[in-house]
């Protein structure tokens, strides 16, 4: 069983953390496509996600979508919870029969992220790492950094992405999901809350 260990920074200038990242030799950084990605998040019809800290998503990139649950948050320090994504379309009619499926169980979209994504893969302490650098519609700017680890590995992966961000000089770290900072900034967080009890 994987889990995403991960820590999110607010950031005012991502082309700086860009170049932090392409300077740096030995941590052999290649480059994903810049792309956009649209995320509907969806409430339980029998339990509140808002109060067992847990995420049902599907996600489209391009003509792709993708489901996604996510556990709750393991610790207080990062973002480290258990995450299964899975593959449902290849192209829009499908994905909306996927979402139409959603609600005929009980499911109810709560609300739309998009964001525009560029992720860095590197090698950094013999360890895998994806940073993303997200524009987030209605949000802001972050910068994400990523490590994916077993049970065993958790508290290095831990150590490996807050190693990373303080070398990349990234501080205050944001455990709140796009999804709740979207909701906080709407001011429906609480109403999100009460209409599914």
């Amino acid at each position: 069983m994987l889990y995403e260990v991960e820590q999110k920074f607010p950031c005012r200038d991502l082309t700086t953390v860009a170049l932090k990242l392409e300077r740096s030799a030995e941590w052999n950084v290649t480059w994903s496509d810049d792309r956009e990605q649209a995320d509907v998040y969806f409430a339980h019809p029998c339990r509140n996600f808002a109060e067992t800290d847990e995420a049902l998503r599907i996600r489209r990139v391009g003509s792709e979508s993708r489901i996604t649950y996510k556990g709750p948050k393991l610790d207080r320090e990062t973002k480290t919870r258990r995450e299964i994504e899975l593959p449902i379309a290849d192209d829009a009619e499908r994905a909306a029969e996927f979402h139409a499926l959603l609600i005929e169980l009980g499911f109810r979209p709560v609300a739309e992220v998009v964001k525009r994504r560029r992720s860095a893969h590197l090698s950094y302490s013999d360890h895998a790492v994806e940073v993303s650098l997200d524009e987030v519609r209605d949000v802001g700017c972050f910068v994400e950094v990523e490590v994916q680890a077993d049970q065993a590995g958790l508290d290095d992966a831990r150590r490996v992405v807050s190693e990373l961000a303080e070398q990349l000089r990234l501080s205050h770290p944001e455990r709140r999901s796009y999804l709740e900072l979207l909701l906080d900034k709407r001011g429906e967080t609480a109403a999100v809350r009460e209409s599914s009890e």
